[in-house]
């Protein structure tokens, strides 16, 4: 990073007592501050969290209530925002990335940089069989309200953000609260004609990971957001149609 870029790592947390340990000694090769969330965490995962803030350019921002992964990502970044950070790296707290993967995503940051950078999953043998194949039918519909291959996976729990850009595009579409905001949040930017990069994360499934996907409610909010980024790209289709023909032109 360039000297006037401040960058911190902010992870999500609900009740991985176990694995945020490992993931946060892992991080701090990086050499840039924690943000932990604590999305209202059971007592147990929350003293280990408390604990973890001790160590040094370690900050703790705890939420009243399980409010779902977008809204402790969304408080975050308005933490890291008033915290002077300029930008912020969303990791899970489950270990699953390969924090030897992460250094690109803060290389060569300076502070009026405004690309989105997102992971995208290099897979082990570990990945489930249903999650890997069910990832299209997200990547299709990504494709789709973009009219782009722009976005190589919206799913992926590594993203770094440009800090005050993201929340003001938050302010304007607050992009859900739960499993959504992943997606949502770079198909909008991509409408806003705001550039993104795609860097690869080696992934892994522990095997004694928690997830906390509710088939029913995600599913349906997932649904639900899909359906109205479709209308969104019907409503945009003659801007999204004529930037297509301009880059096609760009780069032939």
């Amino acid at each position: 990073m360039r000297d006037d870029a401040r960058a911190c790592v902010i992870i999500p947390v609900y009740n991985h007592a176990e694995a945020v340990g490992r993931t946060c000694q892992a991080l701090r090769r990086l050499d840039v501050p924690l943000l932990l969330v604590d999305d209202g965490c059971e007592l147990a995962c929350t003293a280990v969290l408390e604990r973890l803030a001790s160590a040094p350019r370690t900050h703790l921002l705890k939420l009243p209530y399980n409010q779902g992964k977008g809204a402790a990502v969304k408080a975050g970044l308005r933490e890291a925002q008033r915290l002077g950070f300029t930008h912020a790296l969303q990791v899970d707290a489950d270990g699953q990335h390969d924090a030897d993967d992460l250094p690109p995503f803060l290389a060569g940051l300076n502070a009026d940089d405004t690309t989105l950078r997102i992971g995208y999953p290099r897979f082990d043998a570990s990945v489930p069989r249903h999650r890997f194949y069910a990832r299209y039918l997200t990547h299709s519909l990504v494709w789709l309200s973009t009219l782009s291959f722009a976005l190589r996976d919206t799913m992926c729990g590594v993203k770094l953000y440009p800090v005050a850009a993201t929340n003001r595009l938050v302010a304007r579409h607050p992009c859900g609260d739960r499993m959504q905001f992943d997606t949502e949040l770079p198909v909008r930017w991509i409408w806003a004609g705001a550039p993104v990069e795609n860097l690869p994360v080696r992934v892994s499934y522990p095997l004694d990971g928690v997830s906390h996907f509710a088939m029913w409610r995600d599913n349906r909010q997932l649904t639900a957001m899909h359906l109205r980024l479709l209308a969104g790209m019907l409503r945009r289709l003659p801007r999204l149609l004529c930037r297509r023909v301009r880059m096609t032109r760009s780069t032939g």
